[in-house]
């Protein structure tokens, strides 16, 4: 289910939440000071690509609570919000709903993705 899932989500609206993660850490990665957070995007994006058989852990302290801050208030609010909305729009039919919740998993991620750990499952 995991193959298949992940190949219907790039199709069906990763490959835009994954360009979103990659854009931001492009403009991340302007300024030197950027890089760390930049090169967080570009791991992340790799859920956002295909994140059928992975889960998300959080856990993290005090650095990254203030990268999350930064990140929140400069790029985390418009990718949750995309990601929110496509998720909204996926769960309307039943067919759509197990894609919906992987968006909203990734909407969680965007609003603190630092100190956040991918695994597999």
């Amino acid at each position: 289910m995991g193959m298949l899932g992940n190949f219907l989500w790039f199709i069906l609206g990763g490959l835009l939440s994954g360009l979103g993660w990659v854009g931001a850490g492009c403009l991340w990665c302007i300024t030197i000071v950027g890089i760390p957070v930049g090169l967080q995007c570009f791991k992340l994006a790799e859920i956002s690509f295909f994140p059928f058989g992975k889960e998300v852990i959080y856990q993290g302290g005090a650095v990254s609570f203030l990268i999350n801050i930064l990140w929140f208030v400069f790029s985390g609010l418009p990718l949750a919000l995309a990601n929110f909305c496509m998720g909204c729009l996926l769960c309307i039919s039943i067919i759509g709903i197990p894609f919906g919740k992987q968006f909203f998993k990734i909407a969680k991620l965007a609003l603190a993705p630092f100190g956040a750990v991918v695994v597999r499952y």
